[in-house]
């Protein structure tokens, strides 16, 4: 294992210090918690998520203005303690209440949950948003049902926007339960991703190897093969999206091409034009593009489709300026 660190213990501490020491404008750390907040004053509903450390600039990346309230950072591919995620709601509570977004792992789910009733034991109204964008598998390692990958960011910025206008907890949570459905994902691997307590890679491919439907935790996907053109491997994210989607010439969409930690921002743009490409000869129109490493997982090798069906309030709710780090 090779890696820039200290003590692997000590990893997620030192990068919470890293990060609100390099970015005071934007966030600060709930003293005593691995919960990182907005540094700025706001009165509005509070949007808290969070989720295992590792796939970075998610979440933290994404709390400032227009987006998150708070993110909750655990260990390494770890959920976040119940007890932490309580801290967060209790920082960032304007009395409006709190809408937590959640991708969708067991214990993630729990652990939300539990902090939901620890924080209604303090008066403050608590819903949630699970995400289960990736389409790639049911049932996985750590989930039941689907995965939450990188559409959350998505969701996040949405729902950031609505709840900066004003939005109640129950309006964003209704909103967001339809949103979800309508954002959709498939990964692709090319290597593992090793967490720095275990120092060995999660998953090994030979070096002619390639896997898609990936999870962001080096779940296996649905099938290995020899590494194939950018070209073929959209082609098949694509047909995969498409037969979820089921869209008709002329509908509008955004494209969201993610990459895993270790894959150069050239493949990235060329797997997006591949991806463009083909929704093109498909009739799809593209009001909205992204590109670029949003949802991570440490230093995997591998890259990300994310599409999202659009119409004019939720295009204008994505290109609404926000003040984060990483969007």
């Amino acid at each position: 294992m090779k890696k820039i660190i200290n003590d692997p213990k000590n990893v997620v501490e030192e990068m919470v210090s890293g990060l609100v020491g390099a970015y005071p404008d934007y966030v600060k750390q709930v003293p005593e918690t691995l919960v990182v907040a907005r540094s700025d004053d706001y009165d509005q509903v509070a949007l808290v998520s969070g989720g295992g450390s590792g796939h970075e600039p998610s979440h933290a990346g994404f709390v400032g203005d227009g987006m998150l309230s708070a993110a909750v950072c655990g260990q390494v591919f770890t959920s976040p303690t119940p007890d932490q995620i309580h801290e967060a709601i209790k920082a960032t509570d304007k009395g409006k209440g709190t809408l937590m977004i959640v991708k969708n792992y067991s214990g993630d789910v729990m652990n939300f949950d539990m902090a939901k009733d620890l924080a209604e034991m303090d008066d403050i109204e608590v819903d949630s948003i699970l995400v289960d964008d990736d389409i790639a598998v049911e049932d996985s390692t750590y989930t039941q049902g689907r995965r939450g990958v990188a559409g959350t960011v998505l969701v996040h910025k949405i729902i950031g926007s609505m709840a900066r206008e004003g939005k109640s907890v129950s309006e964003l949570a209704s909103y967001g339960k339809e949103l979800v459905k309508d954002i959709k994902t498939v990964g692709i691997a090319l290597s593992g991703a090793t967490v720095p307590e275990v120092g060995k890679p999660g998953f090994v491919l030979a070096d002619d190897e390639m896997e898609f439907g990936v999870g962001i935790h080096g779940e296996p996907g649905y099938r290995r093969e020899k590494i194939k053109d950018s070209y073929d491997i959209a082609k098949e994210i694509i047909s995969k999206l498409k037969a979820e989607f089921n869209w008709q010439s002329g509908d509008s969409y955004g494209l969201f091409v993610n990459g895993m930690g270790a894959t150069p921002l050239m493949e990235l743009f060329i797997l997006f034009n591949d991806a463009k490409k083909i929704l093109s000869e498909e009739g799809i129109e593209l009001t909205f593009n992204k590109v670029g490493n949003y949802m991570t997982s440490l230093e995997m090798a591998g890259a990300s489709i994310t599409m999202i069906k659009l119409d004019d309030e939720r295009l204008r709710l994505l290109n609404e300026p926000v003040h984060t780090i990483a969007w």
